[in-house]
């Protein structure tokens, strides 16, 4: 062992261990540990910040993006409604959320797999009121398993493929991976699906706490059906009970000349009908959207362009609006804004929400056209709440999102362009088309999970460059000298496994699927059976958060420490093993 590798194990060591204790933060520890690896001259300066740069740094901060596009066009809440039943048990809504994912990244990346799903899943904690923390992690385990049963499902499978041709003339086959990746995969979201989910540690801190005034601030709305809507012609009934479901209460339907329809089993919805409902802000956008409810105030509609804001504002004694209603204001034709609702310290609003005299301590939810929410609280004299990140859902272009986004996975999948530059080019799309305002780009990116990639990419470059791997590797053969081949087996996807949790699993394919076939030929055997170890063993980094794209993702959203992936991670793996170690030889014969 030369002084440099010694250096970056030591180096390597120390980050480990700090993330593990966990006292300072990911993004600080990765940093600090690469500003050292620097001075220490085992990275040079250089290269020091190109980690940044790195296409899986982008591919995290550009599928974030690309999930905010996906949730404000109403996509996410397409597959909500179509498969998610907030009221089911927890481990069956993590195998209902696990086996989508599992079949979605068999055929697509699975980093554009979770890239989907995750805004779903975070829905689908809200509306059940538990942390998204309890299904994030399992939905992101699931995923890297479904993306071991083909060949285009995960990088490690399409290395190992290239280097068996290379090395034996010949690549793998698009189900050359099904026998042992499926069972694999079926057994790891059984276990996630009953068991993992409850090794994960509760919240360190209170940031998932429930909303104190999530109570409040249940809003008495409006909301009109347009002439073109579905709901026209269709039954009420059902759809005050479907909106129980989803956490919101249908009050009572006015026709347009203000009459009231009594809801029987043969009353139906015309056009221009008013919804008067009662929802907390992020149900009630998604009850609009998803039945493509109209604002109420015309004028709105006619005067307002580009995507809108929704706020909370509190009035006090003073303000323009107190003792009058929005429509005595002008609200919409002079600030081209919507009274959408109004929460009143417990007490029903009986009146037209635009009628109604609104008084001081009432809760005022706003639809305020794009980039004027300052001027509209200024003017209405208001104090604005803090965001809860509700925004208006782009309805009209629900259907373009998951078109550019379903073509940007395909051209990646069939090696069109790179998945960094697809995803970039659905980002550049979404802004151009209106599915993501500009101004809301950078607030999908969780910054600190960046810096925490673009800090650990150049440090496992240092590990490879210095000879560590290639020790590791040395280590290997020596270690497994006249052992039968299913304990090579077993012995090559633990090192594999390790390798993958600090590298990342392309960079451990690159260096474990040569070793595969040499320890491979030294014994004799078959090559098959050591590169598929290889290919499952790659992609189970279930340890750490840096190990797989898909464990970075949902660090920041799932509001993990970094040692809390171990605990379900760790008997994933060896459940991993003790599948794959029996199996593999009997589809893919030692001799």
């Amino acid at each position: 062992m030369t002084g440099q590798t010694a250096v970056v194990f030591l180096v390597f060591g120390a980050v480990l261990g700090l993330l593990l204790w966990g006292r300072w933060r990911y993004d600080l520890v990765a940093f600090a540990g690469l500003v050292v690896a620097v001075i220490a001259g085992v990275v040079p300066e250089d290269e020091a910040f190109s980690g940044f740069g790195h296409p899986a740094t982008m591919i995290v901060a550009l599928v974030l993006v690309v999930s905010g596009g996906l949730v404000r066009s109403g996509a996410v809440q397409l597959l909500t409604r179509a498969f998610i039943d907030p009221r089911r048990a927890l481990p069956a809504h993590i195998a209902t959320m696990g086996g989508m994912g599992a079949v979605l990244s068999a055929f697509m990346n699975n980093v554009a797999a979770l890239a989907l799903l995750m805004p779903v899943d975070i829905q689908a904690a809200r509306k059940a009121g538990r942390l998204p923390r309890l299904s994030l992690m399992p939905l992101s385990f699931a995923t890297i398993l479904g993306g071991m049963v083909t060949l285009i499902g995960t990088p490690p499978n399409i290395i190992v493929s290239g280097i068996r041709a290379d090395r034996l003339g010949e690549p793998f086959a698009m189900f050359d991976f099904l026998p042992v990746g499926g069972a694999v995969a079926t057994v790891g979201l059984l276990f996630v699906a009953l068991v993992g989910w409850r090794l994960i540690p509760a919240a360190a801190d209170d940031s998932a706490a429930p909303d104190p005034m999530a109570e409040v601030r249940a809003y008495v709305a409006e909301l009109v059906v347009p002439e073109d809507a579905a709901l026209v012609g269709t039954p009420i009934k059902p759809l005050r009970e479907a909106a129980e479901r989803d956490g919101v209460e249908l009050l009572g339907v006015l026709r347009k000349d203000g009459t009231k329809v009594r809801v029987t089993a043969s009353a139906t919805f015309e056009p221009g009908d008013v919804l008067i409902l009662e929802a907390a802000p992020d149900a009630l956008e998604e009850f609009r959207s998803a039945h493509r409810l109209a604002a109420s105030d015309k004028a709105w509609h006619q005067g307002t362009g580009g995507a809108p804001e929704i706020v909370e504002v509190v009035v006090p004694e003073g303000a323009r609006i107190a003792g009058r209603s929005a429509e005595r204001i002008g609200l919409g034709w002079r600030r081209g804004t919507v009274l959408l609702g109004i929460s009143r310290r417990g007490r029903r609003v009986r009146e037209r929400v635009r009628k109604t005299t609104i008084e001081p301590g009432d809760i005022l939810l706003l639809l305020v056209p794009a980039g004027a929410v300052d001027d509209v609280v200024e003017w209405l004299r208001v104090l604005p709440l803090s965001d809860r990140g509700v925004r208006y859902t782009a309805t009209g272009r629900t259907w373009l999102a998951i078109g550019v986004f379903a073509a940007a996975v395909v051209a990646a999948s069939l090696g069109l362009v790179g998945l960094p530059v697809a995803l970039g080019a659905v980002a550049v799309l979404y802004v151009v088309t209106g599915v993501l305002p500009i101004s809301e780009i950078y607030e999908h990116i969780e910054w600190p999970v960046v810096v925490l990639l673009g800090s650990m990419i150049p440090l496992g470059h240092a590990l490879e460059a210095s000879g560590g791997t290639a020790l590791l590797a040395g280590g290997l053969s020596a270690l497994t000298a006249g052992l039968p081949g299913w304990a090579v087996l077993a012995v090559l996807m633990v090192l594999t496994m390790s390798l993958s949790d600090i590298l990342n699993n392309t960079a451990t394919a690159i260096v474990a699927a040569p070793l595969a076939i040499d320890l491979a030929e030294g014994l004799g055997h078959n090559p098959d059976p050591y590169l598929m170890a290889v290919a499952i063993a790659a992609s189970c980094a279930f340890l750490t958060p840096i190990g797989h794209k898909n464990n970075t993702l949902v660090l920041g959203p799932g509001g993990y420490r970094f040692g809390d992936y171990w605990r379900m991670g760790l008997p994933l793996e060896l459940l991993v093993i003790a599948v794959s170690v029996p199996l593999i030889p009997v589809v893919w014969p030692l001799g």
